[in-house]
């Protein structure tokens, strides 16, 4: 019976809960404006609430390009920087876990016997004296009541920085998701300039070999053929440098999505062949910024530094460790289990910090200070993210004119340089005008395929900046919510 009751008095000491001393958490205001810049730049047609929430489209739904989604697919399933975030959310899934169980006492059970003999001459008895002690205990040992929330705020210090790792693998799958698209744009884009590059080339071979027969017959000079040669030697330079960037692209794409990547999904494609994304249109900055995986993690570990500075104030206060076991005693292992063997200990301790140096007082102020650079780095999470968007937006709102005007320019430049080509073969202007109107025409399809790449990788940034995809991810790749060491 005293046995049980001591028992009780121990569980029931440290069923206990303190109360935290921890700061209350207070998310910082927004320290951008409540409304996306405007002025000339930013089509305001672009935006409105009416529009489907970015977060609720997936990559699937946004990018139309059958080969594009293959590519995304292969490398969310083979990239490993990607699978490094995944290793770190099982990592600090654990160390909560371990965390966690602090808040509960460990019971263990042990078992002991003991046999000792003593010489007669010792024991003071005519033959050796030979005795046991045998016992069976379960209990408790050193178990801290947690009266002033110090170990709960460790707690929800591990739970936050786990969580923390949760939305860093989401802001890595959104990112890898737009690496993979830009990169892929960039590979068509590169193809499209060496075919330009091709095209321009065997054009002035052509140009070459005519110039070259004109001379030969007396109608030409030496000038127009050296003018000529200088045009087939610039376009064969630019032929071998997009050659080689076309090359470089292919091993970048193989690089980030972390698998030798098929040539079926690389063939016979371009950026006309891609599928226009949809439009996307910005909600107000407070209902957008403020579900980006990379703010959502730096307010998780702002979360985790105020929960620090509850453990820090705690250590001022006295902490209470409880040892406590009961079970069976005997000098017989045959009469362990009989009436009377029973023991118990209890074993409170109490711990008084008086004087320390100023220890506990330097840990308080760097858990502050670590809070303060915690606000710091999430208000500049959500300035850089501000900043994205609007670049984006103002973009988005002048692209289409860019490229309206760059079209026409390359319209005009092909008739000067088909007017130009006509009046050197009726003798009316030197070869010098053919060579002056080529290089615009040449100079502007390839800023058109610029602004072109242009537009469409901007898409993909609003997508990413705007915190696109949150379903889908949380469809097939985000870790179960139930928690961990559950």
């Amino acid at each position: 019976m005293t046995t049980t009751r001591g028992m009780a008095t121990a569980l029931a000491a440290a069923l206990l809960a303190g109360c935290s001393l921890a700061p209350e958490y207070l998310r910082p205001a927004l320290p951008v404006s409540e409304s996306w810049p405007a002025g000339p730049a930013y089509n305001k047609t672009d935006r409105g609430g009416e529009a489907s929430r970015v977060a609720d489209l997936g990559w699937r739904e946004f990018f139309g390009d059958a080969r594009l989604k293959d590519l995304i697919a292969l490398g969310l399933d083979n990239n490993r920087d990607l699978r490094v975030t995944a290793l770190n959310i099982q990592k600090s899934r654990a160390q909560y876990a371990g965390q966690e169980a602090q808040l509960f006492p460990t019971i263990a059970l042990q078992g002991s016997g003991n046999t000792t003999r003593t010489p007669a001459d010792v024991a003071g008895a005519s033959s050796p004296v030979t005795a046991g002690t045998y016992g069976l205990n379960a209990g408790l040992s050193s178990y801290e009541v947690d009266f002033f929330g110090k170990v709960q705020s460790l707690t929800n210090e591990a739970l936050e920085t786990y969580l923390a790792t949760q939305d860093a693998q989401r802001s890595a799958y959104l990112s890898l998701v737009a690496e993979i698209a830009t990169d892929y744009l960039a590979l068509l884009a590169d193809r499209e300039r060496l075919q330009t590059a091709e095209v321009t080339l065997a054009s002035q071979q052509a140009s070459l070999s005519l110039t070259e027969k004109t001379t030969n017959a007396g109608t030409g000079t030496a000038l127009a053929v050296a003018q000529a040669r200088t045009s087939v030697e610039s376009a064969r330079a630019d032929v071998s440098l997009y050659t080689r960037q076309v090359a470089l692209d292919q091993n970048t794409l193989t690089l980030v999505i972390g698998a030798p990547v098929p040539l079926a999904l690389l063939s016979d494609s371009s950026l006309h062949s891609v599928t226009a994304a949809p439009r996307i249109r910005a909600a107000i900055p407070s209902d957008v910024l403020l579900r980006r995986p990379d703010i959502v993690e730096a307010e998780h570990t702002l979360k985790a530094a105020n929960a620090d500075i509850g453990a820090a104030r705690a250590a001022f206060f006295p902490s209470v460790t409880l040892t406590a076991n009961g079970g069976a005693s005997s000098a017989a292992l045959t009469h362990l289990f009989r009436a009377g063997s029973g023991a118990w200990v209890f074993a409170p301790q109490v711990n008084l910090p008086i004087f320390d140096g100023g220890n506990n007082l330097a840990n308080l102020h760097a858990s502050e200070a670590q809070r303060s650079i915690a606000v710091a780095q999430y208000e500049k999470s959500i300035q850089s993210a501000f900043k994205e968007v609007a670049d984006a937006l103002a973009v988005a709102g002048t692209i289409s004119a860019q490229l309206s005007a760059q079209q026409a320019l390359v319209a005009a430049n092909a008739d000067s340089y088909r007017l130009a080509q006509a009046r050197f073969r009726g003798g009316i202007d030197s070869y010098l005008a053919v060579l002056t109107a080529q290089q615009s025409l040449y100079t502007s399809q390839q800023t058109l395929i610029t602004i072109r790449l242009t537009g469409l990788t901007n898409r993909v940034t609003l997508y990413k900046t705007l915190g696109g995809g949150d379903r889908e991810y949380g469809a097939g790749r985000q870790i179960a919510a139930s928690g961990p060491g559950r």
